[in-house]
């Protein structure tokens, strides 16, 4: 356990700062000072690490804590088996890296370019979005239960139910108003499901002891740098996941390496359970995870197949979001109408937890992520220098 990292933040400013104070403006929690013309510093105890100040500075003054140099050890050294996973929105950014167009989906390349890295195995983090899915659908659906007087549901937690994967938030959440946690879906985050299944099915499966296994995250996240290093995250007696690297540092490694990437031919990730769905490819998208949930919970809750059902008013990128589903509660023996609020950028959450701690909120399932657009604009995607 890195507990420096866990610590001291990701997010640091380096002595190239020009203190424009750029990053005060965009850092969405308070947690840059410095005056005008003065070195900025970041607290990071009130850091999120989101590195949207990272990606926003017109200098490049602001940097991440790497993990890149002991993911190359651990590739190096035989005594271990290093596998990875790489989250969606990886796929539809690392091409920029290369010239490609913005948004190209490159997932074939990044497959096969892994592979020559020297990974052991390939993996794709949707089956892990789609397991945190069906458990923050399946939680919201006790809550509701509970709230509904369902007999067997007392000790389900309270509505609205908040999610739980983004770590910036989460940290937000812990760091601010810590009264809302019970609020917050117990659920983890894709990456740590994945790592903790790695850690336990996946060694087992594999023949290999979880102490000789590293499992490596590529995110489009800072922060995900942060949430590997929490402590709670150790199933099988070790770190769920080790390192994660960024879009960013997959790229710069696949170049260091000598790698054609453009030039590689497709490969399809390994398989560790099974396929996954649609519902998990737009998990990185704001309001991604509110309408998967959203399916998750109508099927469950209406015992019905899920016809064609409007969810685009959860959908977009205007702050904050609202809309209702009627939902059919087969349990209940009534149709209940589900109000549900998609925030994107953390800035922007404080009037909606107001209104849940005094008890007025309308909502019942409340999404937040704090990156504008989602987790495709993360503080670990690719840096529009000529925008910057």
């Amino acid at each position: 356990m890195n507990l420096a990292t866990y610590s001291n933040g990701i997010i640091h400013v380096t002595k190239s700062c020009k203190a424009c104070d750029h990053c005060s403006s965009v850092c969405p929690t308070g947690a840059i000072h410095g005056r005008l013309g003065q070195r900025h510093r970041i607290d990071p105890l009130k850091c999120i690490n989101c590195g949207q100040c990272l990606i926003n500075c017109p200098f490049h003054a602001i940097t991440d804590t790497s993990m890149v140099d002991p993911v190359k050890r651990a590739l190096k050294d035989p005594n271990f088996k290093v596998v990875v996973q790489e989250a969606p929105a990886v796929r539809v950014a690392l091409g920029e890296e290369f010239g490609l167009t913005p948004g190209t989906n490159v997932k074939g390349k990044m497959h096969a370019a892994l592979r020559k890295l020297g990974f052991y195995r390939v993996y794709d983090t949707e089956f892990a979005a789609d397991l945190t899915i069906m458990e923050e659908g399946t939680e919201l659906i006790h809550r509701i239960f509970k709230a509904g007087g369902v007999p067997g549901y007392e000790n389900s937690g309270p509505l609205p139910q908040f999610t739980s994967c983004c770590p910036a938030w989460i940290k937000y959440a812990e760091d601010n108003c810590p009264a809302i946690l019970p609020n917050l879906s117990t659920a983890k985050s894709p990456q740590q499901m994945f790592g903790a299944v790695a850690k336990t099915y996946a060694a087992q499966q594999l023949g290999i002891d979880p102490a000789n296994m590293i499992v490596v995250s590529v995110m489009p996240c800072t922060a995900k740098k942060y949430e590997c290093d929490r402590p709670e995250f150790i199933a099988s007696g070790y770190k769920d996941v080790d390192y994660v690297i960024t879009t960013r540092e997959l790229a710069q490694m696949i170049k260091d390496a000598g790698i054609d990437f453009l030039n590689l031919p497709d490969e399809q990730a390994d398989s560790l359970i099974g396929s996954s769905t649609g519902a998990a490819t737009i998990f990185g998208v704001t309001g991604g995870v509110m309408e998967a949930a959203l399916r998750t919970a109508y099927e469950v809750l209406s015992g019905e197949k899920l016809g064609k059902v409007d969810f685009q008013a959860v959908r977009g990128l205007k702050p904050v979001r609202e809309a209702s589903v009627d939902i059919p509660v087969k349990t209940l023996g009534k149709t209940m109408k589900v109000n549900v609020c998609v925030v994107t950028g953390t800035k922007y959450v404080a009037p909606v937890i107001k209104d849940v701690l005094a008890g007025v909120s309308k909502y019942h399932f409340i999404e937040v992520m704090n990156c504008p657009g989602g987790c495709i604009n993360g503080g670990g995607q690719p840096i529009r220098r000529e925008m910057a």
